[in-house]
């Protein structure tokens, strides 16, 4: 189910997504469609051209779907840890940033794909299930 969704401007090519925390310094895209640490994955996207459109899915159960688009790539797939059950989205920069709540503190499995993988994505969509762990 979508719960959320944000479009935003970026200025570089690389938007941010995970806990509400300071996204670490150590964490960088290289060549790569899509890095992650423990808490954040940072996405390449296509900057300065329009707006990023990014759409956000919760499923109660991981059995459940979602709607999102199922053109898109996956670009990641795994846990990310949310201290405070929010889900921040932001450019780079940190001068947009949108924040979700998603649910209470802890593990949850997150699933980013894109319109198109690399310097052209211009939509995202983020799926998040609550760990069972």
């Amino acid at each position: 189910m979508q719960v959320a969704g944000v479009d935003i401007y970026v200025n570089h090519a690389v938007l941010h997504l995970g806990a509400t925390d300071w996204v670490p310094l150590s964490l960088a895209l290289a060549d790569a469609p899509a890095e992650s640490c423990d808490t954040h994955v940072a996405v390449r996207v296509r900057p300065q051209t329009g707006l990023i459109r990014v759409r956000l899915f919760v499923q109660p159960q991981p059995e459940d779907p979602d709607g999102a688009d199922l053109t898109f790539v996956t670009v990641f797939d795994g846990s990310l840890l949310l201290p405070d059950g929010r889900l921040a989205i932001g450019d780079g920069e940190q001068l947009t940033r949108f924040v979700h709540r998603v649910g209470d503190r802890g593990q949850y499995r997150v699933r980013v794909a894109v319109d198109s993988p690399g310097a052209n994505a211009r939509a995202i969509d983020v799926t998040i299930v609550r760990s069972s762990t």
